[in-house]
């Protein structure tokens, strides 16, 4: 099995890389977002590999991160849900913003990706809500907050001051960041006026 590759980039299609390792050339098949960051024909780069090992196929998918490999392994694991769908919804949002939608049950975000219908985004959330805060990433310090908020159990305070800076015009996404931050500066009994105006604060920044 492969699992890692580095070497020169012979070239970028519409859906895969080529890339050159001492003279042998490995298509992998990647991300929108992948290829997007890869950089140009000539240039160095190190790809995370997925192998995939049919009757009638060898396949290599790419990523940038292992941690965007995991998503790629996890996304298969929900019913309805190849590598091709695996991929568009990796091209749409990085790993940090799928595992926010997750934990928000934002069926709205997952569905922005090419091929994702409502019932297979709501198998997505559905099926990885637990899983969530352990492939965020970056994101993970506030994906306990945000599961509450999207299961509709988080505190009164936490959950008025969310709906405050959505009814401002902030995104569910970056409410929940900004009052998740703002728990964290103010202290678990901050009330809602205060996790309100903490959370202002942060989004001005």
């Amino acid at each position: 099995m492969i699992g890692k590759l580095k070497g020169t980039i012979d070239e970028i299609g519409e859906d895969h890389v080529v890339l050159d390792v001492h003279g042998v050339g490995y298509v992998a098949h990647c991300s929108a977002r992948t290829l997007g960051r890869l950089g140009s024909a000539g240039e160095a780069a190190v790809l995370f590999i997925e192998t995939y090992v049919r009757e009638d196929q060898f396949r290599l998918f790419g990523f940038l991160t292992a941690l965007e490999r995991e998503w790629f392994r996890l996304l298969q694991s929900v019913q309805g849900v190849g590598s091709k769908v695996a991929l568009a919804v990796l091209s749409t949002l990085t790993p940090g913003e799928l595992a926010n939608a997750i934990a928000l049950q934002d069926k709205t975000a997952v569905s922005r990706a090419p091929g994702v219908g409502p019932k297979v985004a709501v198998r997505i959330v559905t099926e990885l809500r637990n899983k969530a805060p352990a492939f965020a990433g970056e994101a993970s310090a506030a994906i306990g907050l945000k599961q509450e908020i999207g299961e509709g159990v988080a505190s009164a305070p936490v959950a008025d001051a969310v709906s405050a800076l959505t009814n401002l015009g902030y995104s569910r996404d970056q409410a929940a960041n900004a009052v998740a931050a703002a728990l964290k500066n103010g202290g678990e009994g901050a009330d809602s006026a205060k996790l309100i105006r903490l959370g202002l604060k942060e989004l001005s920044r």
